[in-house]
């Protein structure tokens, strides 16, 4: 090809893109579509244009793609859009069970139902959500399944006779409840290994080291004793027949054994009605990792292990974790009851936050309160309703609301739940479900399962998205449309076998030269090859999207154009109010700015008054511009620094009403403006209603009276003043003095006092000193070393011998 002829097929390719470039809504055309289904994942208000000759020469491929609207104003036939719409089709929707007799009846078939509709298969167009109503109804007479879990550590040997007499008074209890009742009883104590339980011979067989009144049972972690029965004398029989056993440490194995009673259905016997499981306790429970004190590594399983009525797993798979349980009990419908003593009440409270449905009660010093405990945790259990769904794959959004007895609608996490109901009370939930952008097939979930918690009865709702147009069966294969057979038509464009390019397939990629490709895809010579934002095909830009968002795409000729990089205003992009076109801001009738930041209307700006700006400012943007800097607020109201209309006034009030303050002359010019009427007593004024622009004021006169006025502002301003000043009374002189001269001679007394009082403390202790001084002197009564005598004796040796 020539390049004369480049440059003229150039120029006819930029006339009819710029005769083309006014479009009514980029938000579909935006995304980069290149197909009828990629139109439909682009929004649930984007519409495909299957007319063949609906585009002419030049034009892009994604202009099928807009709104209903748009593409019938430009001369798409309206048989050839396709814009398919969800739909919601209830496949099972069997009624709620109303009365007793049908009941009684459809209990016969295994077909009792309290949840409505059963399945619903939902066709989901991208975006755009699709409801339907689940109405719930708790059935009268409804059967039970009852198990009694009990921990027979040694501890519990004070509470196995109140059991003992449980089953009768049970069976009495419940058929206040419903005429269908069945219980069972299984038993835990922990892992027959150290340090749990002692190994030693003599411990095993009896852990208790006692023969009176009997033996303890050897250790054991978990023991299914009696199956589901409506034999109550029976389960007295059983549970009578128990004895109590031992272990070491303060925790048991009770997870081990809340798992296996619920993945052992068939041994339990549990049916698909109302499933109760017991747990009593004293103690605390080891969960996963536990195991390993033991030398137990392998993880829990979730499966059921009981041979011959024993769990044969327990020393060597580890305890299941608290989540790990939840989610079975979840997945059985069972309802758990925890009957625990005070000290160790806080652990199971703090399972109610993890396990589906759950009750705690506290149990007495013989549990002989247990029947108590079971009947007002099953009534509280069966009194609220919560909705629950199967987890929804990525990007599908599932939301409730409800309305319960109080027909009050409920929105968000409180939309899942309605309280407080009792026999034969109907609620309903509006479930919405919302697909994201198509996926493949195998990806696609099959199936979501909503249900309410502890309850057997569903909804299986089958997930349709509609992600084809219809118009992609009528495709013709090599169609002469496609530049003689080298691509299929579908639904009015060209999918071209592999090699070949354009919007008709009539390029070769291979023979498709680089410099004509670059020669037609420059805006100018300076720019880059389809501003640097796609690739050159066949001498035509094919834009590529956003690398940080896939649904964002460039678009125009030469790529120059995006929706996603407009100014933004508070957080939005064209602040909320308006539409990103090719980079700039469309913005609604009533803003203007490069973001759509101002709003045309002074709305925003009017003062209480219905002034702009309170007759201070300008409005500019939505926002007062005030002429004087000391005024602030939205509307140029607040002057902290400027003195009230009333204190402005104040001069001339005082001066004309009362001649004080300015002289005759200075306050006949100043006040010149002023309406004055006069009134007697404040309490006149007191009585005027309120209006617009009337202010009260009490101001202070120079003589510290208080004057009390009414002003109405306007071209002459109107003062109503009241005569009677309110005058503060002079000082009671007397009063003074006297209090003055009391006080004097109360301070000189109590000087006095405290003077006395320290003189005569310090006395005391120098006496008292004086004293202890005085008891410890000592004399001593030798002669002084260096004392002479004046008296000499002499004696005379020979006296004697005389």
């Amino acid at each position: 090809m020539s390049p004369l002829l480049a440059a003229v097929l150039l120029l006819c390719r930029r006339s009819d893109a710029t005769g083309t470039q006014d479009h009514s809504d980029h938000g579909c055309q935006s995304q980069g579509v290149r197909s009828c289904a990629e139109c439909l994942a682009a929004g649930p208000h984007c519409t495909w244009c299957a007319e063949e000759s609906f585009l002419e020469l030049g034009q892009h491929i994604w202009e099928r793609c807009d709104t209903a609207r748009a593409l019938l104003q430009r001369g798409c036939p309206s048989d050839r859009l396709e814009d398919p719409r969800g739909s919601t089709v209830l496949l099972k929707n069997r009624r709620i069970t109303f009365n007793p007799k049908e009941q009684r009846r459809q209990r016969q078939q295994g077909q009792v139902t309290q949840l409505q509709p059963q399945t619903v298969l939902l066709n989901l167009r991208p975006g755009e959500p699709q409801s339907f109503v689940v109405k719930f109804k708790r059935v009268e007479d409804y059967p039970i399944d009852l198990y009694y879990l009990m921990d027979l550590s040694f501890s519990m040997e004070v509470d196995l006779p109140s059991v003992k007499k449980l089953g009768a008074d049970l069976m009495e209890e419940m058929r206040n409840t419903t005429s269908d009742f069945r219980m069972g009883f299984g038993a835990f104590v922990d892992k027959t290994v150290m340090p749990y339980i002692s190994t030693a011979k003599d411990m095993l067989r009896n852990p208790c080291k006692r023969t009176e009144p009997w033996p303890c049972t050897p250790p054991f972690t978990y023991r299914h004793i009696l199956s589901l029965t409506a034999n109550g004398s029976l389960f007295t029989e059983l549970v009578g027949g128990q004895r109590i056993s031992g272990n070491l440490d303060f925790p048991e194995g009770g997870l081990d054994a809340l798992m296996q009673a619920a993945v052992c259905e068939k041994q339990i016997g549990w049916r698909n009605v109302t499933r109760l499981l017991v747990f009593s306790t004293d103690a605390g429970f080891h969960f996963a990792g536990d195991g390993k004190l033991g030398g137990i590594v392998l993880p829990n399983d979730g499966k059921c292990h009981l041979h011959k009525n024993v769990y044969t797993k327990g020393n060597s798979q580890d305890y299941p974790s608290v989540a790990h349980v939840a989610e079975t009990l979840r997945e059985k419908n069972i309802q758990i009851i925890f009957a625990v003593t005070e000290e160790v009440r806080h652990l199971y409270e703090g399972l109610r936050s993890v396990l589906p449905k759950c009750a705690v009660g506290t149990l007495s010093n013989n549990s002989h309160n247990i029947l108590q405990i079971i009947v007002e945790a099953y009534n509280a259990l069966t009194s609220e309703v919560v909705m629950e769904n199967s987890k929804l794959p990525p990007g599908y959004h599932i939301s409730y609301t409800s309305r319960c007895k109080d027909r009050k609608l409920r929105r968000g996490e409180q939309g899942r739940r309605c309280s407080d109901i009792s026999v034969g009370d109907e609620v309903s939930f509006n479930v919405s479900i919302t697909a994201p952008l198509c996926v493949p097939a195998a990806q696609s979930p099959p199936r979501v399962v909503i249900k309410p918690q502890g309850y057997s009865e569903e909804v299986e709702v089958l997930l349709s998205p509609i992600c084809e147009c219809s118009c992609q069966k009528d495709a013709v294969p090599h169609s002469p449309t496609c530049s003689h057979g080298n691509g299929t038509l579908e639904c009015g464009t060209c999918r071209c076998k592999e090699g070949r390019v354009g919007a008709l397939c009539e390029c070769d990629r291979a023979e498709s030269g680089e410099a004509f490709d670059s020669y037609l895809c420059r805006r100018d010579n300076a720019s880059e090859v389809c501003s640097g934002r796609g690739e050159c095909v066949c001498g035509k830009c094919v834009c590529r999207k956003s690398g940080r968002k896939p649904v964002h795409a460039y678009y125009g000729e030469f790529c120059e154009c995006s929706d996603f990089s407009c100014d933004q205003y508070r957080g939005q992009q064209c602040g909320g109010q308006g539409r990103c076109v090719c980079g700039a801001c469309r913005c609604h009738a009533a803003f203007r700015g490069r973001a759509c930041e101002c709003p045309l209307s002074p709305e925003s700006c009017l003062s209480q008054d219905k002034q702009i700006c309170s007759g201070r400012g300008d409005c500019h943007c939505g926002a007062c511009i005030c002429h004087d800097n000391r005024f602030r607020g939205p509307t140029c109201e607040l002057c902290p620094s400027c003195p009230s209309v009333c204190t402005l006034h104040r001069e001339c009030v005082l001066c004309r009403a009362f001649s004080l303050g300015l002289n005759p002359k200075e306050c006949e010019t100043r006040c010149v403006h002023l309406n004055l009427t006069l009134v007697g007593q404040a309490g006149v004024l007191a009585r005027v209603p309120p209006s617009p622009g009337l202010h009260r004021c009490m101001e202070v006169d120079t003589e510290g009276c208080r004057v009390h006025f009414l002003l109405r502002t306007g071209k002459k301003d109107d003062v109503h003043v009241a005569l009677e000043r309110e005058c503060p009374s002079g000082p009671n002189v007397i009063l003074i003095t006297a209090a003055l001269s009391a006080s004097v001679v109360v301070l000189g007394v109590a000087l006095l006092l405290l003077w006395k009082l320290l003189t005569g403390v310090h006395d005391r202790r120098e006496f008292a000193h004086f004293q202890r001084e005085l008891e410890q002197r000592r004399w001593d009564r030798r002669d002084n070393p260096i004392y002479r005598s004046a008296i000499t004796t002499t004696v005379n040796p020979k006296y004697k011998e005389q």
